[in-house]
C-alpha cells in the first residue's frame, strides 16, 4: 500500500510538472520546492544553482533530469563527481576535439537533483571553423585508436594505483620520533591536508582520462548511425546495433567470474552450502569448515579484486553498494547460476548468436548500397564504429567501478578521522559536506591539533549536517519531471543523443504523455523482441533480491553490476537511456527485448502489473493493472 501511496504522488507531481504550454516544459522557474525542503540550496555552491540574473537565458534552455547518473538528491559531497564532468566532458567538445556542431553540457541543481543541458553551434561560419581543427585532431586519434587506448590503459591503472596508496588516519597525540630524528620539517598535519588535495586531484585527473576518447567514440557511432539513416531510409536503430554488438567488454568480466565461481563451487562438492538462502558471511563460516569449502574461498578472494569493485549504480553516488563490501547481489546471482547448471543449462551469454546475427546484418545492408564507393565509405565508419566500441564500454569499469568505488572507500577513512576528532557522530556524515567546505573542516581539526584549543568544528558541523540530512530526506520523496524549460530546434550533442537518448522525438514523445493515463509509452528500441510478462519495478538496489525468474524489469536505468540479474528477467524498460546506455547494450548482448529513454514508466507501470515491450519498435504497454 505504501509503494502505491508513493506512486499516486509521483504521478500528481508529473503531471503538475510538466504542465507548461503546448511547445515547451514547465519553466525551471516554476518549480516548487517540497513543504519541509526549504533551504535546500545552502547544500550546493552557488554556480550549480538557477539565478535570477540569468534567467532570461535558462528559462531558454531545456533541460533534463540526469537520472542515469544521480537518479536521487545530490549530496553536497557526491557533486565532485557531477562537478567534475561538467568540465571533463564539455571541455573535449568545446575546446579541446571542437565538435563542429557541439559545445558542452551544462547543469544546475533543482530541488538537489542534477538536470543538463547540450549546447550547440548554429553559425555556419563557426562550424566550418571547428570542422578544420576536428578533422586534424580527431583523425590523429582515430588513426592511432588501438595504441593510444593501450596508453589510456596504462595511465587509468597509474591513477588508481596512486588512489590506492591514499591513507587518512587520526592525527597523533604525539608527533612520531622519526619526524624529529629524520628532521623532514613536515608533520602530520600538512601530510594530512597533502593526502585530502591528492584525493580531490586524483579524481579530477581520473575524470579527465574519463572523457579522453569518449565523446569520439560516441561520435563515431554517431556518425555511422546518421550514414545508415541515410542511405537506408527507415531503417531501425536497433538494426544498426545489430551490426557493431557482440563485443568483448571488461564490464562482462565480474559476472563471467560468478559464472566461474558457481561452475567451481559444483565441481568442488560446496554448492549446496552456497545454494543455502543465507547471509553471505553466514555462508563464508560455513564454507570455512572445509578443506574444499576454503578451495572456493580462496578463489572468491582472487577474484574479489579488482572485479568486485563493482558498483550496485553508475558510480556517481557514495551510497551505492559495491560488491566488494556487500555480497549480497553477487551471492543471489551465484545462486541462480549454480542451479542453471546442475540442471544443465548453458549460463554463458548467447554470443555466437549474437555474432552470427552482426554478420548476416551487416552483409544484407552492404548488399543493398549502389557502388564501390558508396561500400567503401560503409566499410570504413562501420570498423570505426566496431574499433571505439570497446573503449565505450571498457572505460566504465576502470573509471566509474574500480577507481570510483575505491575513491569512496577513502572519503569514507577521511570520515573515520573526523569521528575520532569529534567533528562527526558517524563517518557517513562526511557527505553532507562540499568538498570545499571539507577543506575548511580539515584545517579547523588541524589548527585544534595544533594549538591544543577545542576546535570550533567540533560544535559547528553537527547541527548542519542534522538540518541537511533532514533536508536531503524530504527532497528524495520529491519526483524530478524528465524536463523543464524550452526545448530546442536541434540537438547535436553526441553524448546527449547516444547515452541519454535525447532527441526531438523524445521530446515531442514527452510533451505528448499524459502520464496519469497513459498505457503506452514510447523510448529507444534498444535491443530486438517482443514480450508480455509481470512487470518489476525497481528504485532502489535492494529490490534487486525481489526479482522473480520471468519478469520483466522496470527501473529509471540499470548499472552494469545488474548483469546477473538478466539471466532471469525476460525484458527490460529503462526511463532514461539511449542507444549506448549500459540497459541497451547489456539487454543486446543478453539477447533480451529492451525499450529504453520511456521517461515515464516507473512512475506510471506497477509491479505486477502485465506489460508488452516491443523491442523491436520501441513501445511499452500496460495490458493488465495489478489489483491495488
Amino acid at each position: 500500500m505504501a509503494a502505491i501511496n508513493k506512486q499516486t504522488k509521483q504521478l500528481k507531481s508529473m503531471e503538475s510538472l510538466m504542465s507548461g504550454s503546448g511547445n515547451s516544459f514547465q519553466s525551471p522557474f516554476d518549480v516548487e520546492t517540497p513543504s519541509g525542503a526549504e533551504g535546500w540550496e545552502s547544500l550546493y555552491r552557488y554556480y550549480a544553482l538557477l539565478s535570477e540574473e540569468r534567467r532570461e537565458f535558462e528559462e531558454s534552455k531545456f533541460w533534463f533530469f540526469d537520472g542515469m547518473h544521480n537518479p536521487e538528491p545530490l549530496y553536497p559531497f557526491d557533486t565532485i563527481m557531477t562537478e567534475n564532468w561538467w568540465v571533463a566532458a564539455s571541455q573535449m567538445s568545446t575546446r579541446v576535439w571542437a565538435l563542429p556542431p557541439a559545445l558542452g553540457i551544462d547543469h544546475r541543481i533543482i530541488n538537489g537533483y542534477l538536470y543538463i543541458s547540450p549546447n550547440s553551434v548554429s553559425d555556419p561560419d563557426k562550424i566550418a571553423e571547428r570542422q578544420q581543427y576536428f578533422a586534424k585532431r580527431a583523425g590523429y586519434y582515430f588513426e592511432n585508436w588501438d595504441q593510444i587506448f593501450l596508453n589510456w590503459k596504462t595511465k587509468a591503472q597509474d591513477c588508481i594505483d596512486r588512489l590506492k596508496e591514499i591513507e587518512f588516519k587520526p592525527l597523533p597525540e604525539y608527533e612520531p620520533e622519526t619526524s624529529v630524528t629524520e628532521h623532514r620539517g613536515v608533520y602530520s598535519s600538512l601530510d594530512m591536508l597533502k593526502s585530502y588535495s591528492r584525493m580531490i586531484e586524483n579524481m579530477l585527473e581520473m575524470g579527465s582520462y574519463h572523457f579522453e576518447m569518449l565523446n569520439l567514440g560516441y561520435g563515431a557511432y554517431l556518425t555511422f548511425r546518421e550514414y545508415c539513416q541515410s542511405a537506408f531510409p527507415g531503417i531501425a536503430d536497433q538494426t544498426i546495433t545489430d551490426m557493431v554488438s557482440g563485443i568483448d567488454i571488461l564490464l562482462f568480466r565480474p559476472d563471467d567470474e560468478l559464472r566461474r565461481l558457481a561452475q567451481l563451487s559444483v565441481d568442488l562438492g560446496v554448492d549446496r552450502v552456497i545454494e543455502e538462502n543465507r547471509a553471505p558471511d553466514e555462508t563464508l563460516k560455513a564454507l570455512e569448515t572445509s578443506d574444499a569449502g576454503q578451495e572456493w574461498i580462496a578463489a572468491l578472494n582472487e577474484a574479489k579484486d579488482p572485479w568486485f569493485w563493482y558498483s550496485t549504480g553508475s558510480g556517481y553516488c557514495h551510497a551505492d553498494a559495491v560488491w566488494m563490501t556487500d555480497l549480497r547481489l553477487p551471492f543471489t546471482a551465484l545462486r541462480g547460476y549454480i542451479t542453471a547448471i546442475r540442471n544443465g543449462e548453458d549460463v554463458r551469454r548467447p554470443l555466437d548468436q549474437i555474432l552470427a546475427r552482426r554478420e548476416e546484418v551487416t552483409a544484407e545492408y552492404r548488399a543493398l548500397l549502389p557502388t564501390d564507393d558508396d561500400r567503401s565509405s560503409f566499410d570504413s565508419l562501420i570498423g570505426l564504429a566496431r574499433k571505439v566500441f570497446p573503449f565505450v564500454e571498457d572505460h566504465n569499469f576502470y573509471v566509474e567501478h574500480l577507481h570510483h568505488s575505491i575513491f569512496w572507500s577513502k572519503v569514507r577513512e577521511l570520515g573515520d578521522v573526523f569521528v575520532a576528532h569529534k567533528f562527526f557522530d558517524d563517518r557517513e556524515d562526511i557527505f553532507y559536506l562540499h568538498r570545499h567546505e571539507l577543506y575548511d573542516a580539515l584545517y579547523d581539526l588541524i589548527i585544534g591539533w595544533a594549538v591544543g584549543t577545542q576546535p570550533r568544528g567540533e560544535l559547528h558541523w553537527k547541527p548542519i549536517i542534522a538540518e541537511r540530512r533532514r533536508i536531503r530526506d524530504t527532497l528524495a520523496k520529491w519526483t524530478p519531471p524528465p524536463a523543464l524549460g524550452t526545448p530546442p530546434d536541434t540537438i547535436t550533442e553526441p553524448l546527449t543523443i547516444m547515452l541519454w537518448g535525447i532527441t526531438q522525438e523524445t521530446i515531442e514523445e514527452w510533451l505528448g504523455v499524459d502520464v496519469s493515463s497513459a498505457t503506452e509509452f514510447r523510448g529507444v528500441a534498444a535491443s530486438a523482441g517482443k514480450v508480455r510478462g509481470k512487470a518489476r519495478v525497481i528504485s532502489d538496489t535492494d529490490q534487486l533480491y525481489e526479482i522473480e525468474d520471468g519478469e520483466i524489469l522496470v527501473c529509471r536505468i540499470t548499472a552494469p553490476s545488474w548483469a546477473p540479474v538478466f539471466p532471469r528477467i525476460q525484458a527490460a524498460v529503462s526511463d532514461v537511456g539511449g542507444m549506448m546506455a549500459h540497459t541497451a547494450i547489456i539487454c543486446r548482448e543478453y539477447g533480451l527485448p529492451a525499450v529504453v529513454g520511456t521517461g515515464f514508466a516507473t512512475a506510471r507501470v506497477k509491479t505486477g502489473d502485465t506489460i508488452e515491450v516491443d523491442g523491436n519498435i520501441g513501445i511499452v504497454r500496460i495490458l493488465e493493472e495489478a489489483a491495488a
